[in-house]
């Protein structure tokens, strides 16, 4: 298994590149960040500077979105960084939560995500593509290689992460849920007659290293309002007892009565009051280096292939030393 490091961009930069290259000293192969241009700095920017400063870590965005930036933009951006330092991104990409919606925009449709996953990917290893009705190709590209992986919660979502994906990004930890989650994506890529082994699985959640749990809790309950949005996208779209999405994760915003992004992905985010400790328990990875590696091989065992941490705590760097020094060990590859 696979381990990554996901951070917000806040200022300082050097503090983000610090925590990278601390990640990278630990055994964390991967190092992510948000992507939503007014709540964070430019992160690919960022990224720039974390692959100046480390040798083999791979950096992308979790997650980037069709909106924000035209495509030929992200790919070109992509394919200078990998020429600049050999190969070492990943573009994570879904419809677009924060970043579009605090610019007053609304989420990307899954038909736009589908096409931009094909642009950007041909793009950015140099085939010819279509953008907005118009052929066209980076001729400087060489060699380039850009794995895009999707992030996915609901039925369609991840039909279309099984059909066009290189990887599947789900931002939750609950076995359960991932299990029911990696089967349709499976499903999804044998029916498009791809491989469905070939899909990298990347599950990304809060990890809180210490015995303390209510303070984990409270440091980590952020996650469920976050994940609480994009459930409350599903329940619109297809009734709180459609069928198409497991109870297991709408049941819980029954009480969401609306979120502030000015605290999106932080600690106290009064906008997660509705999210009950159960959920906090479920989604996240909490306790002492011995919970997080009996839940990490279960996940293993369900066919994850990576997973990301979400450092967003008062414990950063003990969270990764302590992944560094013992869970990282038991489980890396």
């Amino acid at each position: 298994m696979d381990f990554g490091l996901v951070l917000q961009t806040d200022p300082p930069a050097s503090r983000v590149i610090s925590l990278m290259k601390r990640a990278e000293r630990n055994g964390f192969t991967h190092g992510w960040t948000f992507d939503s241009a007014v709540l964070w700095q430019e992160p690919f920017v960022v990224y720039s500077q974390i692959l100046a400063h480390t040798t083999t870590l791979r950096v992308g965005p979790m997650v980037t979105n069709p909106g924000t930036r035209t495509w030929e933009v992200t790919a070109s951006t992509f394919a200078t960084l990998n020429d600049m330092y050999g190969n070492r991104t990943v573009c994570g990409i879904g419809r677009g939560d924060s970043a579009m919606r605090v610019a007053g925009r609304r989420p990307n449709t899954l038909a736009r995500l589908g096409e931009a996953i094909d642009a950007i990917r041909d793009l950015a290893e140099g085939r010819e593509a279509e953008v907005d009705g118009q052929r066209m190709r980076l001729p400087w590209v060489r060699d380039g290689r850009l794995p895009v992986w999707m992030a996915a919660y609901g039925p369609k979502a991840l039909a279309l992460t099984g059909r066009k994906a290189d990887g599947f990004i789900l931002q939750l930890a609950d076995p359960f849920l991932t299990e029911w989650m990696v089967k349709a994506v499976r499903n999804a890529a044998a029916e498009a007659g791809r491989d469905p082994d070939a899909i990298t699985v990347c599950v990304a959640a809060p990890a809180y290293v210490g015995d303390d749990l209510a303070h984990a809790r409270e440091q980590c309950r952020w996650f469920g309002g976050m994940v609480g949005n994009h459930v409350a996208d599903l329940v619109a779209r297809y009734g709180e007892h459609s069928g198409m999405v497991p109870e297991a994760l709408t049941e819980y915003i029954k009480g969401r009565e609306g979120y502030d992004y000015s605290h999106h992905g932080r600690a106290g985010n009064p906008s997660t009051d509705f999210v009950p400790d159960e959920i906090v328990d479920r989604f996240c990875l909490l306790g002492p280096p011995e919970a997080h590696i009996e839940k990490l091989r279960a996940l293993r065992d369900l066919g994850v292939d990576q997973f990301a941490v979400y450092d967003m705590h008062d414990a950063q760097e003990t969270t990764i030393d302590a992944y560094g020094a013992e869970v990282i060990p038991a489980l890396g590859d």
